[in-house]
């Protein structure tokens, strides 16, 4: 290791239990999101993340699936803190999972941890076979901004 002396945080063994073995989708440990209080509830804000460095696991080939994965939300009350963020998303590269399922679990936890007035993922996976897969999933399921 680099820095011998450096300690890893409990979010990163969290995130790094899944290192090494494949695991399923109730294996990712939500607890690893992390939130921000939000002062700025009266105004309606898009919050727009994106990573192009998000992996998962084909549940049938075992080969990984790379995607670009944008997050728009308006918050309520809260913001997701963004290192806890990177963590959660670290834990699928070792998850067996669809693609579908993958951005629906992601929207459903992010959901479920900071309770935003809306919320889009979208989830563009590489092209596999010649096939490119782009999965959108929203609350409430008809966003304005899912154009955008």
């Amino acid at each position: 290791m680099i820095y011998s002396d450096r300690k890893e945080s409990e979010i990163e063994k969290k995130a790094k239990k899944t290192q090494g073995q494949t695991f399923l989708p109730q294996d990712i440990d939500t607890s690893i999101l992390k939130t921000i209080d939000y002062l700025y509830s009266q105004r309606k804000t898009i919050v727009e993340l994106t990573t192009d460095e998000f992996t998962c696991l084909c549940p049938f080939s075992g080969l990984p699936d790379f995607a670009r994965l944008t997050i728009k939300y308006v918050p309520k009350k809260k913001l997701i803190e963004l290192k806890s963020l990177k963590y959660y998303l670290y834990a699928y590269r070792n998850v067996k999972i669809y693609n579908e399922h993958a951005v629906n679990k992601i929207l459903i936890d992010l959901k479920k941890t900071i309770e935003p007035y809306e919320i889009l993922v979208i989830g563009e996976f590489t092209a596999r076979g010649g096939i490119k897969n782009k999965v959108s999933t929203s609350y409430p399921l008809n966003l304005k901004f899912i154009k955008g």
